[in-house]
């Protein structure tokens, strides 16, 4: 390895060095969490596969409120799913995907840790807080995408794709591979849009939207949030519909003040 320069500031080689042992570092802790979650792959799958089944705490919830408002029509009933596959080396690498996602998960913490401990001596000290609220925000706002996700989202589009027909005769038999990359990728996909507050936020401080803007379209906005939760979720009730539409549109009123508040510090 080079020496620091003579200045103390690092040559560009340096900081290369620098950079390829905290990949390595992150990707041995992100192997090693994989293996965990391969090795307990009944436990893995158990949570994976939960949204599937009748007993989910989202339908027993929903029945117990039945029971207690007498509206028996929120309780859903018993359904039942099956599952197929029709890939010789399909289960295997279903389980290898889910375990390599689910180390990540689990690793991502220290994924963060290293990559902003390589960044931050290049910020000065107030951006340093910052990105360090910033960067706590984000991963919150992403996590809570995904658990309301896993929780509420998935498992209602989940119930009505799987057990609508067009007619009695076809049967519905869902693969696995549909099964594990729909739930991932509407995981990934509500993740993502929690992260409004963010995204406003450097949009805010590049100049290209402000407070008043904000406000002036927030009609817009709704109509855009309901029309986007109507394709999340394709369902044919409207309570499934305003549990998407009113946390997208409370993160919008979040954006409006956190574009505020950088406009007023600026």
């Amino acid at each position: 390895m080079s020496s620091p320069s003579n200045d103390g500031k690092m040559t560009f080689w340096e900081h290369v060095d620098v950079l390829r042992k905290v990949i390595v570092r992150c990707l041995i802790v992100w192997a090693v969490c994989a293996v965990g979650a391969f090795c307990f792959k009944d436990t893995l799958f158990d949570v994976l596969f939960a949204p599937s089944r009748s007993d989910f705490s989202l339908y027993r919830g929903l029945c117990r409120l039945a029971e207690l408002t007498g509206w028996q029509s929120l309780c859903l009933g018993d359904f039942e799913t099956q599952f197929i596959n029709t890939e010789l080396a399909s289960q295997f690498m279903v389980h290898l995907e889910a375990a390599l996602v689910f180390g990540c998960v689990v690793a991502c913490p220290y994924l963060i840790i290293q990559l902003y401990g390589f960044i931050a001596p290049a910020l000065y000290k107030q951006e340093r807080r910052y990105s360090v609220m910033l960067i706590g925000f984000g991963v919150v706002l992403f996590a809570l995408g995904v658990l309301l996700n896993y929780f509420v989202i998935f498992p209602f589009a989940f119930r009505f794709l799987s057990t609508y027909q067009v007619q009695e005769a076809v049967v519905n038999q869902i693969a696995l591979k549909s099964y594990m990359s729909t739930l991932l990728v509407l995981s990934l996909l509500m993740g993502i849009l929690f992260e409004i507050p963010i995204v406003a936020y450097f949009l805010a401080k590049l100049g290209l939207i402000d407070a008043p803007l904000l406000r002036q379209y927030r009609k817009h906005a709704f109509v855009v949030l309901c029309i986007l939760a109507a394709v999340i979720t394709p369902t044919a009730d409207v309570f499934t519909l305003l549990l998407v539409t009113v946390p997208l549109y409370m993160l919008y009123e979040v954006s409006i003040h956190v574009v505020g508040h950088t406009k007023a510090k600026e």
